[in-house]
C-alpha cells in the first residue's frame, strides 16, 4: 500500500508544534510538567513537543495503549500494556498523543490518570479527526483537524511501517 499522498508537511508540523509550545508556556505555572506520552505513535511528537518548551523541568513518561493491533480502525476493546514509572499525584500532567479519532483511548487513558490526582490533566494531539468520534473526549491542544483518512508517518504507522516519514501521509488502499 502507497502512502505517497502529502496530507501535512515536515515544515507545517514543525512551525505547529512552535505554536503548540508557546500556548502550552503561557497556559501552565512555572515548574515541572509531565508529557505522558502514549506508544508508539506519540514518540517523535513527544520529542519534538519536548525540545520546543522553553523551561527546563520537562518530564517525559510513556504509557502503551492498545486499541488497534494491525487493523486500521479501532477494534474498541482498549488495554493497558505499558503503565508509567512515577506518581503523577499533585503533578501538572499533559497527555501527548499522535491522534485522536474515535476518543475510546483517550477517554480509558484521562480516567486512568485522574484516579491518581494530579494537579492538572490536559490532552495534547498532533491530530484530531471529530468526524470518526465515538466517546466526547476534551482535547485542549490539537495540532491539527483532519478528514477521516488512514493516515501515517511522523510516528504514526500501519502494521509497524511508516513511522519513520517526516511528514503525514494518507495511506492508499
Amino acid at each position: 500500500m502507497p502512502a505517497d499522498r502529502v496530507l501535512i508537511t515536515s515544515e507545517q508540523i514543525q512551525t505547529r508544534i512552535r505554536e503548540m509550545a508557546e500556548e502550552i508556556e503561557r497556559d501552565y505555572a512555572p515548574g515541572p510538567i509531565y508529557l505522558v506520552s502514549v506508544l508508539k505513535g506519540s514518540f517523535i511528537f513527544v520529542a519534538d513537543l519536548a525540545r520546543a518548551l522553553r523551561r527546563p523541568n520537562i518530564r517525559i513518561e510513556f504509557m502503551a495503549i492498545s486499541s488497534y493491533g494491525n487493523a486500521k480502525t479501532s477494534s474498541g476493546q482498549v488495554r493497558l500494556t505499558r503503565d508509567l514509572d512515577v506518581n503523577i499525584e499533585g503533578h501538572q500532567v499533559l497527555i501527548v498523543e499522535d491522534i485522536i479519532d474515535s476518543g475510546l483511548t483517550l477517554t480509558y487513558l484521562k480516567r486512568l490518570l485522574e484516579q491518581r490526582r494530579p494537579k492538572s490533566l490536559e490532552i495534547a494531539t498532533l491530530l484530531d479527526k471529530p468526524e470518526r468520534r465515538v466517546a466526547p473526549v476534551a482535547v485542549k491542544y490539537v495540532g491539527f483537524q483532519i478528514p477521516d483518512e488512514f493516515v501515517v508517518g511522523y510516528g504514526l504507522d500501519y502494521a509497524e511501517d511508516y513511522r519513520n516519514l517526516n511528514d503525514i501521509r494518507i495511506l492508499q488502499q
